[in-house]
């Protein structure tokens, strides 16, 4: 691609997906076939209280148009949200692949991404505990490319053959339909225990990466083995892996559950908020690679999709930035109908005999079939391709092209064999001539056959905050089943993890705990645990308490130094409208205790200001906000008379800013009085890069919320 072709690249493919942008602004009311209608408010009847026509047109147009606007939702990911980006390579990435749009680093490659959870229907809440889709379509010169790939690094089952079973088993129950986008019951977890392949990935289900902050703070991981292939047709083994810039950082479960019914729209609210605010989510592209001659060189089976590459061992190259720069216009008509497929693939790019991504290279275009109505689903504007179509495909539900010419069919005479297969050295597809031997066999490797090792690497890798809340989800999942076999299970399995991991698991499901068990590796791999992750304020939400008689110097000194530092907030207050400081200057409130909730939040801030911190002091939802907020690990500030209303919270052993006191960071808690504010923005502002205080949670007493 010629770098002057770089913004025509992006504006192009805008103008596919928004052919009649801004169409029907000042426009006359029509029919689908542009007959302009005097009426759609009355069906024509014969008489004004007679029947309705069979011949009134539009009636019968607007009504099917209407029972057929629900198509049938994904069977898993149904719960989903998209944007686009675009995608720019750091450096020629030519010694490994062949891909174009890998080449030169000038190059804006357009993308659409969709995040969504996998378990529950359309309607579910985005932060329930689950695994989240990231599929990123890259609209290439060369056809599209899509990268479909989980936030977790490793899958359930090793087998596609099993994908059927495991999705039935974790899906609500068939005879009541009940839970809703949750593992936490009988069906799922006999699965699991019947099915020991699972044991490193239920790891991670149940460590916080099942409850992401935001979808701009969670990584993305191909999940399967592919190869890099370059001019020379040598290949490589790759995995594919997303890194967020914001750091990697997640809910707790207490927050999680409150947010699924305070604001069941969290995750895609905070980034369509985000990329219209100017926030513009980012991703750097890293990849890990195998020498071919170095596949059986590990402990592990690499095409196993069960395990991860650690990544001490395969370090992760960094080789280009995604940036997420403009929401959708319509739902429907581009994330509800993004149809992705791990077979889109361009040269350079090539699978490996890993048998779940054998068996995604099926599912994923037959599924498409039923969703979208044909085979056509290509030419949605959001699926269409940037590059050229052309062959001999015709007809079927949906076609939008309008094929010229009486010639369909290959070889032939009358089109002199057009369209016609290209060359290799025309940049033709050709797929990558690796040795296949052996025979027909339905059976597994027996390098296939640790479920293990890999599940300890991971328990081993937490810190002890993380192992505590991987114990707590054990407890609430595994306790919500009711077949107490299943339950004993559960611990005699991950007995083979951990024994002392079996032993907590049992402690809180009314198991028998195990005496002895697994103690054997005692490798760690750094980069699984959350805690090693990138620290910043930046895009962040604070919560502003605030009432009439506010001190407003404080207070617009602290907005400056949070604007500053690219940190968001929403002044909420007791009643919405406006409220007035102690100098009679007027401030906006953007929420009220009805509105707002801490779970919204990721700190506090509470206002100083006599009359303020009076008001707030005989608020109970102010001193229940604070309490939670504290419960939850989140940053609290709070200046001069603010300190008073921190003091009638029930938050336990905290040191608060005495008389001119400098600023005090207890925990998280970072307050002063009578003192310099610009070093306790900088204080607030620290602390609420740290995500979560997890100090608090080794307190033996938790604030009640």
């Amino acid at each position: 691609m010629q770098n002057d072709n770089v913004s025509v690249n992006e504006n192009t493919k805008a103008e596919q997906l928004n052919p009649s942008r801004a169409a029907h602004y000042d426009q006359k009311l029509t029919t689908d076939q542009g007959l302009k209608l005097t009426n759609t408010d009355d069906s024509l009847k014969a008489g004004l209280r007679g029947p309705t026509l069979l011949e009134d047109f539009h009636f019968r147009e607007k009504l099917t148009h209407f029972d057929h606007e629900r198509i049938p939702e994904r069977v898993v990911h149904a719960r989903g949200f998209g944007v686009h980006g675009y995608f720019q390579v750091y450096e020629s990435m030519s010694e490994y692949t062949k891909a174009r749009f890998l080449q030169d680093p000038t190059v804006k490659t357009p993308v659409f991404v969709r995040f969504s959870t996998v378990v529950g229907s359309r309607g579910s809440a985005d932060t329930v505990r689950d695994v989240r889709g990231f599929a990123t379509k890259f609209y290439t010169e060369e056809g599209n490319y899509d990268l479909v790939g989980n936030n977790m690094p490793v899958f359930f089952i090793q087998d596609a053959v099993k994908f059927p079973d495991m999705v039935h088993s974790i899906k609500p129950e068939p005879d009541n339909e009940i839970p809703q986008a949750s593992a936490a019951h009988d069906t799922f977890w006999d699965f699991v225990v019947n099915t020991p392949e699972t044991a490193h990935m239920i790891m991670w289900l149940l460590s916080d990466r099942g409850i992401p902050r935001s979808f701009r703070m969670m990584e993305g991981f191909g999940v399967n083995t592919f190869r890099l292939i370059n001019a020379q047709g040598r290949a490589r083994f790759v995995k594919f892996h997303w890194k967020p810039l914001l750091g990697v950082h997640s809910l707790i479960w207490d927050e999680a559950q409150k947010l699924a019914g305070k604001d069941p729209d969290f995750n895609r609210r905070d980034l369509w908020e985000a990329v219209n605010n100017g926030q513009y989510p980012e991703f750097e592209l890293g990849i890990q690679l195998i020498e071919e001659q170095d596949e059986f060189k590990f402990g592990f089976d690499i095409l196993d999709p069960t395990k991860l590459w650690p990544e001490e061992t395969i370090p992760v190259k960094i080789i280009g930035k995604m940036t997420l720069n403009r929401n959708v216009d319509n739902f429907f008509a581009e994330t509800e109908q993004a149809a992705f497929c791990p077979a889109n693939i361009v040269p350079g790019i090539d699978f490996s005999n890993d048998p779940l991504l054998q068996g995604r290279l099926f599912s994923y275009l037959d599924t498409q079939l039923i969703r979208l109505g044909g085979p056509n689903f290509h030419e949605i504007p959001i699926n269409r391709t940037v590059a050229p179509v052309h062959n001999n495909q015709r007809d079927g539900y949906h076609r939008m092209t309008v094929d010229h010419g009486k010639v369909s069919y290959f070889p032939n005479s009358l089109a002199s064999n057009c369209p016609m297969p290209v060359s290799v050295e025309e940049n033709g597809y050709q797929h990558y001539a690796g040795k296949i031997s052996g025979e027909r066999v339905r059976a597994r490797s027996d390098s296939f056959r640790d479920h293990f090792s890999q599940a300890t690497l991971f328990w081993n890798s937490m810190s002890p905050i993380e192992k505590k809340h991987i114990v707590e989800a054990f407890h609430f999942e595994v306790g919500s089943v009711m077949d107490k076999q299943i339950r004993q299970r559960v611990v005699d399995m991950f007995n083979n993890v951990d024994n002392t991991l079996a032993r907590q698991i049992a402690m809180g499901v009314g198991a028998t705990p195990p005496f002895t068990g697994a103690s054997g590796s005692t490798a760690v791999s750094p980069a699984l645990s959350q805690l090693n992750t990138i620290r910043t304020a930046e895009t962040r939400i604070v919560a502003i308490l605030a009432e009439n008689g506010f001190n407003h110097a404080e207070l617009s000194f602290l907005m400056d130094s949070l604007k500053g530092a690219t940190v968001n907030f929403d002044v909420v207050s007791r009643e919405l409208g406006t409220i007035k400081s102690m100098d009679n200057r007027e401030l906006a409130v953007g929420r009220n205790y009805l509105t707002a909730a801490s779970v919204k939040y990721d700190a506090v801030f509470i206002s100083g200001g006599k009359n303020s911190a009076a008001a707030m002091l005989n608020q109970g939802d102010t001193l229940h906000f604070i309490n939670e907020a504290f419960k939850h690990g989140k940053a609290i500030g709070a200046v001069n008379e603010a300190l008073d209303v921190l003091a009638a919270c029930q938050i336990p052993d905290t040191t608060l800013a005495g008389n001119n006191a400098k600023v005090t960071d207890d925990m998280g808690v970072v307050t002063v009085r009578n003192s310099d504010l610009s070093e306790f923005c900088s204080g607030f502002l620290s602390a609420i890069s740290q995500h979560r205080h997890w100090q608090r949670e080794s307190k033996k007493e938790t604030v009640p919320a």
